[in-house]
């Protein structure tokens, strides 16, 4: 690997982190705007989009590697780099916890268990829809 490519992966991670907080907070925002008009309470919808969102970008990304259509150092990038900052599992983890401590824990194990099962589902969906289009390619 060179520094250049280590570089563009860190760049690229970084702009993924900053994506990921703005994602997170506007989409936050609407949600909990909605919940406090219907007086309930709020769901972590902005990390679990940012989460199904991203593995779904990821397995474009992954389809499209696979058939070549996009060459190994541009899938690290933005792979590892962009869509690794964008994602994250340590605060998806946070907000089941926030949700179990605050008594919620059918809420806690539906938001664990969910957006596992919704991004495993959209990963696999960006495989599939990467790898069509890379064949076409």
């Amino acid at each position: 690997m060179t520094p250049l490519l280590v570089l563009a992966t860190a760049l690229a991670g970084g702009v993924g982190a900053v994506l990921r907080v703005v994602v997170d907070g506007a989409v936050g925002a609407v949600v909990a705007r909605r919940a406090a008009s219907r007086g309930r309470p709020s769901w972590p919808w902005g990390i679990a989009f940012v989460n199904v969102s991203g593995s779904f970008l990821l397995g474009v990304v992954t389809g499209l590697a696979g058939t070549s259509a996009v060459d190994a150092a541009t899938a690290l990038v933005l792979g590892t780099g962009l869509l690794g900052g964008y994602t994250t599992f340590s605060t998806a983890s946070v907000d089941a916890l926030r949700l179990l401590l605050a008594g919620r824990r059918g809420a806690a194990l539906a938001d664990a268990l969910g957006v596992l099962a919704v991004a495993l589902a959209a990963a696999a969906a960006g495989v599939a829809l990467g790898a069509g289009v890379g064949a076409a390619v």
